[in-house]
C-alpha cells in the first residue's frame, strides 16, 4: 500500500493532520497535472498552476465531512474533476460583461500565431462533456480521468474498474463523438 493511500484512508478515518501530510505527497503530480491543464487553454489564461492546485486541493481535503477515496485512482479522478470545475467557473466568470465580457487578454509576449492556433474552448467543451455525461456516464467519467487528471488508458480502466480493451473502446468513442459536438458536425 502506498503512503498516499494510506493517507486517504487516514482522512476517511477523520484525521485531520493527515490531509496536511498528504498534501506534500501529491503536490507535484498535482502541479504537473494542472500545468499540463493550463497549457490547453486559450491563450489569457490568468491562473497558475500552484493557484489551481491550492484551489482543487481546497476543495477536495478541506471539508467538515471526511471523504471517501477508493485509493489513488479514485483520489486523482476527484483532483481532475475539481480541476475541471474552476477552470469551467473562471472561464464562465470571465464571460461575464462586469468582467469584460468576450474580451481576451494577450499577453504581449505571445505571437500572432499562436494566439490564431489558440486553445480549446472550454466552456463548449464542458457542455460537450455534460451532454455525454447525460447519455454515456462511464465514457464521461473515462474522458475526465484521461483528460482532466492525466491517466493514461491502463490508470484508468483500473481507476474504473473496466478493461483496458473497454477503455480504448470507451476513449475512441468519446473523442468521436466530442469532436462531432464541439466542431458543429
Amino acid at each position: 500500500m502506498s503512503d498516499v493511500t494510506r493517507m486517504l484512508m487516514a482522512i476517511e478515518q477523520g484525521d485531520q493532520l493527515a490531509s496536511a501530510d498528504l498534501l506534500p505527497l501529491v503536490y507535484q503530480e498535482l502541479r504537473k497535472l494542472a500545468a499540463d491543464k493550463l497549457s490547453r487553454e486559450k491563450p489569457g489564461q490568468t491562473l497558475q498552476p500552484t493557484v489551481l492546485v491550492h484551489e482543487a486541493y481546497l476543495r477536495l481535503v478541506d471539508n467538515d465531512q471526511p471523504q471517501q477515496w477508493n485509493g489513488r485512482g479514485h483520489f486523482f479522478g476527484a483532483a481532475a474533476e475539481a480541476m475541471r470545475r474552476i477552470l469551467v467557473e473562471s472561464a464562465r466568470r470571465k464571460q461575464a460583461q462586469k468582467h469584460g465580457g468576450q474580451m481576451q487578454r494577450v499577453p504581449l509576449e505571445h505571437s500572432v500565431a499562436e494566439y490564431e492556433a489558440g486553445g480549446i474552448d472550454l466552456l463548449a467543451l464542458d457542455d460537450a462533456l455534460t451532454r455525454l455525461e447525460d447519455q454515456w456516464p462511464e465514457k464521461a467519467k473515462l474522458v475526465k480521468l484521461k483528460y482532466f487528471a492525466g491517466l493514461t488508458t491502463p490508470e484508468a480502466s483500473e481507476a474504473m474498474g473496466v478493461s483496458t480493451a473497454t477503455a480504448e473502446r470507451y476513449w475512441k468513442f468519446s473523442r468521436a463523438w466530442l469532436f462531432s459536438q464541439l466542431s458543429g458536425q
